[in-house]
C-alpha cells in the first residue's frame, strides 16, 4: 500500500512519500476554458497547478483561472477532484494504485464537520482507497523535527496564505485553538490596493505576490529594491514603478499584528502551567510567509516568547504529516478517519 501525506492549501499543494520526501509542491489552480458547443456553454480544464496559475492576469476573456480552496475551505468540489487526481498522477498515483493507497490530509485547527466531508468526498471522487486526517498544529510542530510530549505543552503559529494556525497543544491533544482568516493573501490584496490608490498603478496578483516574496521584510533597515510593472489607472498605459521594502512594510505589519492580536487571545486563556511551559518552549512557526526577512524576530519581540523556526517553514505541516504517517506511535495519536 502507497502512503502519502497531501497539504491542500489555499495557495499550493504539497504531497509528501515517505522514503521519498515532497515529491510535488504546486498552486492549488485551474484554469477553465468556456467554450460554446452548439449553443451551449461547456467549461473545460485548460491548465492544472503552476501553468494555469502563470495564466493568472493573461489569460483570455473566456478563460477562468479559478482556485478551489478558498481560506482553507474547499468551495468548488468539482475542480477540486480534478485538480487533486491531476495532482496524484504525477506523482505516479494512476487510479488503480490510488485503490491500495493510503492518504493523510491535514486539516485546519477547529474546522469544522462539514470540511472533513467534503474531503471525504473528495477522496471518494479520486478513488483514493483509505483516508485520514490529522489538524495543522500537530503536524506543523512535528515538522520542526521536535517530538510532541505529555509533560511539555507547545504552541503553533501556522501562517498560511489563506488561513492562519493558533494552537496549545500537547501529546493528549489540542489544549486551545483556533483558525483565521488571515494570512499572504490579504497583504496580496492590500499591495495592489495601495499602489492602485496611491501610485494610480494597476498590478496583478502575480506581482502583488513577487513584491511580497522578494523585497518584503520586518527589517527596519532593509533596502531591497524591485520593480513592479502594470498599467497607468489614469491613462492606460503600460508602466513601471521602483518598490523598496520599506514601501510596503508597514502593509506587511497591518496584518502581522492583526494575527498576533489572535495569538495573544490564545494565549491568554490559557492554563498558568500550560503558558510557563510555553513561555520555555517558545512558539513553533511555520508557513511560506514566516520565510521573509525580520518577520520571525518581530514575533519574537511582539510576544516576548523565544521562537522556533524550521528550516523549510512553508513545507513543516506536510513534512509532519509524513513523520505521522512513518510512525504508527504518532499515527495512533495524532491521526483519525
Amino acid at each position: 500500500m502507497t502512503a502519502l501525506a497531501i497539504d491542500f492549501g489555499s495557495c499550493e499543494t504539497k504531497i509528501y512519500i515517505p522514503g521519498c520526501g515532497v515529491v510535488l509542491k504546486e498552486a492549488t489552480c485551474i484554469a477553465v476554458e468556456e467554450v460554446n458547443d452548439g449553443g451551449e456553454r461547456v467549461m473545460s480544464v485548460k491548465a492544472y497547478g503552476d501553468k494555469a496559475r502563470a495564466l493568472s492576469g493573461r489569460a483570455a476573456v473566456n478563460t477562468h483561472i479559478v482556485n478551489p480552496v478558498f481560506e482553507g475551505d474547499i468551495v468548488n468540489e468539482n475542480l477540486a477532484a480534478c485538480l487533486l487526481e491531476y495532482f496524484l498522477e504525477k506523482v505516479e498515483i494512476t487510479r488503480k494504485k490510488a485503490k491500495r493507497a493510503e492518504v493523510l490530509f491535514i486539516l485546519p485547527c477547529g474546522c469544522k464537520p462539514e470540511l472533513k466531508e467534503k474531503y471525504k468526498r473528495l477522496a471518494d471522487e479520486c478513488r483514493i482507497g483509505s483516508a485520514f486526517f490529522t489538524l495543522t498544529p500537530f503536524a506543523s510542530v512535528l515538522g520542526h523535527n521536535v517530538a510532541i510530549n505529555e509533560s511539555t505543552p507547545m504552541f503553533c503559529l501556522d501562517i498560511g496564505y489563506g488561513i492562519t494556525n493558533i494552537a496549545a497543544l500537547s501529546q493528549d491533544g489540542l489544549i486551545a485553538g483556533v483558525n483565521v482568516n488571515l494570512g499572504g493573501g490579504n497583504i496580496d490584496v492590500h499591495i495592489i490596493d495601495d499602489f492602485a490608490d496611491k501610485r494610480d498603478l494597476k498590478i496583478g496578483t502575480l506581482t502583488a505576490e513577487r513584491l511580497k516574496n522578494t523585497v518584503g521584510s520586518l527589517l527596519n533597515d532593509d533596502n531591497k529594491m524591485t520593480i513592479a510593472d502594470g498599467r497607468e489607472i489614469s491613462s492606460g498605459a503600460p508602466a513601471q514603478v521602483a518598490v523598496n521594502s520599506s514601501q510596503i512594510k508597514e502593509i506587511i505589519e497591518t496584518y502581522v499584528d492583526k494575527i498576533l492580536e489572535y495569538v495573544s487571545a490564545v494565549m491568554a486563556k490559557l492554563p498558568a502551567e500550560v503558558a510557563s511551559g510555553i513561555m520555555r518552549g517558545g512558539v513553533y512557526l511555520s508557513g511560506g510567509l514566516i520565510k521573509m526577512d525580520g518577520l520571525a524576530e518581530y514575533i519574537e519581540y511582539k510576544l516576548g516568547v523565544t521562537v522556533n523556526v524550521s528550516e523549510e517553514p512553508q513545507l513543516a505541516a506536510v513534512i509532519g504529516a509524513g513523520t505521522i504517517l512513518s510512525n504508527d506511535a504518532l499515527f495512533e495519536r495524532f491521526a483519525y478517519e
